[in-house]
């Protein structure tokens, strides 16, 4: 195999890992963010909507490193590093020189979701690298044959499912890919259930959790398909090109053609399975991306022979794509001009004005002088407030969304007004009555808390106990 180029790829890294950093605080959390932050707080072993591990990486970051969304985003920077360096090895893996190695890494730091997703601690973040590692055990087993290969990819599978559960589908795809383009041989040793019992070992806590909260992770991911599976299917195609330089269509010509790659040709097969599944249950196109990295890995050298073909042409085109994926994925423009972004990449907007948000609902808390109870209706919301509401002498609030459910109703012994922050299902829930109106959110940049309601209400129905219940929602 050719020597890994690691002082070239180290440049790459380094140059990626500092833009990051510098750029790391320039606006603000995202609310996944203080959502993780809020569960990190609250450690379990499973939450409605994620495994364990993200929220345990932003408790262990802001711990670190400070409670600010710079302090919180080492690790995701960290982990994004690992990536690239994961996806020069994979393209070391299949025969790559150093030319290769490094275009592979500079390609995948350029792509607008490995940017976006090593910018912001997010459950991609992790899940991403995960599948490109696991990518890189299977590679090694299907050159080699050493069985021994299954027990790495059985370790990074399980350790997977304590990050997110869609790697199951790179397994899925890599199975269907080597069954109909081998190398089968490497399913005929007794490694492979051990490479699986060890995979069930490492999740089992995650599992059983679930198990033992009738499996709450598919009843969100059910929600997902069917609130955007329409918009999802139609999207997918078109996201596939933008979201990873589409180096990975000649990734996927080599790996077929190549004989002295036939051994990898699984790859090539398991990426249009993992389409074909995603386009059935609706799935959010990025969910196919950690896949498209392997891919463009092994598509490097031609991009690569490509660009010196053209010199000045291809590398002003390769500056440009550049440019704009930086402009798109990372937080360069200033708030006032993200409306075009937005368009694209709407998760730009909302790292934006939280601090600003949590100003308006407690100038509302503080006109309601008798107020007992802030109810939000989205984790972002509840999550901004328990961030920032301290200083702004706020009450911690209360959800029913996600796993804020869990963290339980106010005490029954709260029966006063009540401040209700955000939509709720369209409208104010019947359950509290004597509602009015009083204050509607404007903030900087258009994002989903733009003219967010802010309604008080006299009291509930029924104690908080009995209501709970029918006030949880997932969507």
């Amino acid at each position: 195999m050719p020597r890994f180029a690691a002082g070239a790829v180290g440049i790459v890294v380094a140059l990626q890992v500092a833009v990051l950093t510098a750029l790391s605080g320039r606006y603000g959390f995202h609310r996944d963010e203080l959502y993780f932050m809020a569960a990190g707080d609250r450690p379990a072993w499973g939450y409605v909507d994620q495994p364990p591990l993200t929220p345990l990486l932003a408790r262990a970051s802001t711990a670190l490193f400070g409670d600010t969304p710079t302090g919180l985003r080492v690790v995701a920077t960290l982990i994004g590093a690992a990536t690239i360096v994961v996806v020069a090895l994979v393209a070391r893996e299949l025969g790559g020189g150093r030319a290769a190695q490094v275009a592979a890494a500079a390609i995948a730091a350029g792509s607008p979701i490995p940017l976006a997703t090593a910018h912001m601690l997010s459950t991609t973040t992790l899940d991403t690298l995960l599948w490109v590692a696991t990518g890189l055990a299977a590679l090694r087993l299907f050159r080699t044959g050493d069985g021994r290969w299954w027990l790495v990819v059985g370790a990074l599978v399980g350790v997977g499912l304590a990050s997110k559960w869609l790697i199951l589908l790179l397994v899925l795809a890599l199975g269907v890919g080597v069954l109909v383009a081998g190398p089968r041989r490497v399913l005929r040793t007794w490694w492979l259930p051990a490479g699986v019992v060890l995979a069930l070992l490492v999740a089992a806590p995650t599992l059983v959790w679930q198990a033992t909260h009738d499996f709450p992770l598919l009843t969100v991911a059910s929600g997902i398909s069917a609130d955007d599976g329409a918009e999802n299917r139609i999207l997918f195609v078109p996201m596939q090109l933008a979201y990873v330089v589409p180096v990975w269509l000649a990734g996927i010509a080599r790996l077929w053609r190549d004989p002295e790659l036939r051994w990898g040709r699984s790859f090539a097969v398991a990426y249009p399975v993992l389409c074909v599944v995603l386009l059935v249950l609706g799935g959010k196109p990025y969910y196919s991306v950690p896949l498209l990295l392997p891919l463009v890995a092994a598509g490097a050298e031609s991009a690569l022979r490509w660009v010196r073909g053209r010199r000045l042409t291809g590398y002003a085109l390769a500056a440009v794509v550049l440019a704009v994926n930086v402009v798109i994925s990372l937080p360069v423009l200033p708030p006032s001009a993200l409306a075009p972004v937005l368009a694209i990449n709407a998760e730009q907007g909302e790292q934006v004005g939280w601090p600003e948000f949590v100003d308006s609902v407690a100038d509302a808390w503080h006109a309601v002088p008798d107020a007992e109870v802030i109810l939000t209706g989205n984790y972002g919301q509840a999550g901004a407030l328990e961030h920032y509401g301290p200083d702004r002498g706020l009450p911690a609030p209360y959800s029913a969304h996600m796993s804020y459910w869990d963290w339980g109703p106010p005490p029954d012994g709260l029966t006063g007004p009540i401040l209700l922050v955000g939509d709720f299902d369209g409208g104010t829930p019947p359950e509290f009555t004597g509602c009015e109106p009083i204050a509607e959110h404007r903030g900087i940049v258009d994002n989903d808390e733009q003219g967010t309601d802010l309604v008080v209400c006299a009291g509930t129905s029924a104690p908080w106990s009995q209501l709970w219940p029918e006030l949880r929602h997932y969507y």
